[in-house]
C-alpha cells in the first residue's frame, strides 16, 4: 500500500557540472603510440545549464551570418571622394556629390554639390548646385543655390551665386557677382537674370 517514490537525482551544483563538461571534453590518451585521441562528439544534457542555453541563444551572430547589408540609394552611388593625399586631375561628369580631401585639378560638371574638406584643393572650373568650401577653391565657380564657406574656406577666382554665406574667418576674392536662383527667377515672371536685356 506504500507507493515508493521515484529516486530524483539532486541538481548538480555548477562547480560540478563544470567538472562534468571539463571531463566530457578532456581528450583521452591514444592506447597505441601515434593514434591522434578520441574526441567526444555530444556533449552530455547533465553538463549543460540553462542559463548557458540561454547565453548561447543570446551571443552575436557570425561575420558570415550577418543579415545583409541595406542598399545604397542612387545618391550614394553617385558619390565621388577624393582622399587625403591623392591628387586627380581631368573632367568629372555626372555625379551627383564630389567631396574633396586631396587635390583636384579638373573641370566639374552635371555635379549637384561639392564639399571641400580643409585638407582639400580644388582648381578649375565648377557649375553646380551646392557647395560647401572649408579648404580652397582656385577658379571658376557657379553656385545656382547655396554657396557655404566656413571659417577655414579660401575662394578665389570668378564666383557667380545664389545664396551666399561665409563664416567668421572665411575668405573670398576675385570677381563675385549675385545670381538669382533659377527657381527664383521662374517664380517671379518680372524678375530677369543678371546680363539679359
Amino acid at each position: 500500500m506504500f507507493r515508493r517514490k521515484p529516486d530524483v537525482e539532486s541538481p548538480k551544483s555548477q562547480d560540478e557540472a563544470a567538472d562534468d563538461l571539463a571531463l566530457a571534453l578532456k581528450p583521452a590518451r591514444p592506447s597505441v603510440p601515434g593514434t591522434a585521441p578520441a574526441r567526444p562528439t555530444a556533449i552530455p544534457p547533465s553538463a549543460t545549464k540553462p542559463s548557458e542555453a540561454s547565453r548561447v541563444a543570446e551571443m552575436p551572430r557570425r561575420f558570415d551570418q550577418q543579415a545583409p547589408a541595406p542598399r545604397k540609394t542612387e545618391t550614394e552611388l553617385r558619390t565621388l571622394i577624393v582622399g587625403r593625399e591623392i591628387a586627380l586631375s581631368g573632367e568629372i561628369t555626372s555625379c551627383d556629390r564630389l567631396v574633396v580631401e586631396g587635390s583636384v585639378e579638373a573641370n566639374l560638371a552635371n555635379c549637384r554639390d561639392i564639399d571641400i574638406a580643409e585638407s582639400g584643393l580644388f582648381k578649375g572650373s565648377a557649375s553646380i548646385d551646392e557647395a560647401e568650401i572649408r579648404g580652397r577653391f582656385e577658379g571658376v565657380l557657379t553656385v545656382k543655390k547655396r554657396l557655404l564657406i566656413r571659417s577655414t574656406g579660401k575662394v578665389v577666382g570668378k564666383i557667380r551665386y545664389g545664396q551666399i554665406e561665409v563664416e567668421r574667418g572665411g575668405q573670398i576674392s576675385g570677381e563675385i557677382s549675385s545670381a538669382p536662383a533659377e527657381d527664383e527667377a521662374e517664380s517671379r515672371p518680372g524678375l530677369k537674370a543678371v546680363g539679359e536685356a
